[in-house]
């Protein structure tokens, strides 16, 4: 089922890139590269929920416009699940943190207004040192002008014993042109 779902959610983004070359949303320049530094704020999802109660991070976006209305993205940094206490024992649940490193696109079907999504890795980092690395899925959609991006997205980390968990999350950055 889990694998239906990520092969559907493929076809989707694909079949969008496919079809999208109509639309004339000018707000990413051509051949210009811009980066965008974000802070976020998220509620966990998934076995997330069980022991955490809020994420918090930041992260570095670096785009490439292919056309005025699609770039590509290149993101990584860093989410902190914050932890709450275990009514069992009166002790906070380990804390952890994700790393994500994830490339992706962002097309704009109307000015200002963007559908992303992102594909990569997450490393997780744990108290006691390094967890296990993840596939990580993002999607999502947001705003953006030649300053300021607010985006919403769902990101799921999965792993390879079906031990998956995501937030979902709020990104508002600072965007330049380099």
């Amino acid at each position: 089922m889990k694998l239906l779902s990520k092969l559907t959610a493929a076809a989707l983004v694909t079949g969008t890139l496919f079809f999208s070359n109509t639309v004339k949303a000018q707000t990413t320049p051509a051949n210009a590269f811009r980066l965008g530094l974000g802070i976020e704020t998220g509620l966990p999802t998934g076995v997330a929920k069980i022991g955490t109660t809020f994420t918090l991070g930041g992260t570095a976006r670096l785009q490439y416009g292919i056309s005025n209305s699609f770039a590509l993205t290149y993101t990584m940094g860093g989410y902190h699940f914050f932890q709450k206490e275990n009514p069992a024992t009166g002790k906070r649940y380990p804390s952890y943190g994700e790393i994500p490193i994830k490339f992706g696109f962002k097309e704009f079907f109307v000015p200002s207004v963007y559908v992303a999504g992102e594909a990569g890795i997450a490393y997780e980092k744990l108290e006691e040192g390094w967890g296990p690395h993840r596939l990580d899925l993002s999607p999502g959609i947001g705003w953006a002008n030649k300053t300021w991006d607010v985006s919403v997205r769902y990101e799921n980390f999965s792993g390879a014993n079906q031990d998956y968990f995501g937030m979902v999350g709020l990104r508002l950055a600072y965007g330049f042109a380099l």
